[in-house]
């Protein structure tokens, strides 16, 4: 079982910059798709950004395209998710997961929420105009 804690969220102003780290514990983290999501108050939890088992595949969102990066770090367990060029709609609570279907070799992107689990607490970025 893969447990996640994430940090780096804050207070940024538009234009601004943050990068956004997800510590896992667990052994098998490195089998497994990795995915950002983000929750805005009084709305779904939205699909961010996943990379493959092996960093070597990415996706993301058409919202965040261009600006985010998701990469990871498999012998520190980490993700990171670098968000460049902030907007007051990017302010959220973000999210980190395990896609529970994907795991090595395989690699099929799936944005659905209902596929990820080992939610971590969640970090606030509020991006301010």
């Amino acid at each position: 079982q893969v447990q996640l804690v994430e940090s780096g969220g804050g207070l940024v102003q538009a234009g601004g910059s943050l990068r956004l780290s997800c510590a896992a514990s667990g052994r098998t983290f490195s089998m497994y798709t990795m995915g950002w999501f983000r929750q805005a108050p009084g709305k779904e939890r939205d699909f961010v950004a996943a990379i493959s088992w092996s960093g070597g595949s990415t996706y993301y969102a058409d919202s965040v395209k261009g600006r985010f990066t998701i990469s990871r770090d498999n012998a520190k367990k980490t993700v990171y998710l670098q968000m460049n060029s902030l907007k007051p709609e990017d302010t959220a609570v973000y999210y980190c997961a395990v896609d529970k279907t994907n795991f090595a070799p395989k690699w099929v992107v799936t944005t659905e929420s209902t596929d990820f689990g080992s939610w971590g607490q969640g970090t606030q970025v509020t991006v301010s105009p």
